[in-house]
């Protein structure tokens, strides 16, 4: 079993209906669709900007967690 890479979304197969709104939505085009499903095919281009995980209609899309930035003030 590969490890999961904690700086990208997980996309749980089994919950996945290869709609494509996340590969759509993608800014990064990190994503695309194979045999029907959703996957990363460029990790390190993900901007874990969240779209794909708000887009996706059955929350079959998931990140480990939020990156948020501080003001600086």
């Amino acid at each position: 079993m590969d490890a999961v890479d904690p700086s990208t979304p997980s996309i749980d197969d089994d919950l996945c209906t290869g709609c494509g709104d996340c590969v759509a939505v993608c800014p990064a085009e990190s994503l695309a669709l194979r045999e029907e499903r959703a996957i990363i095919i460029h990790p390190e281009d993900c901007w874990y900007c969240g779209d794909c995980e708000e887009m996706c209609p059955v929350g079959a899309i998931s990140r480990s967690f939020e990156i948020t930035f501080a003001d600086g003030t």
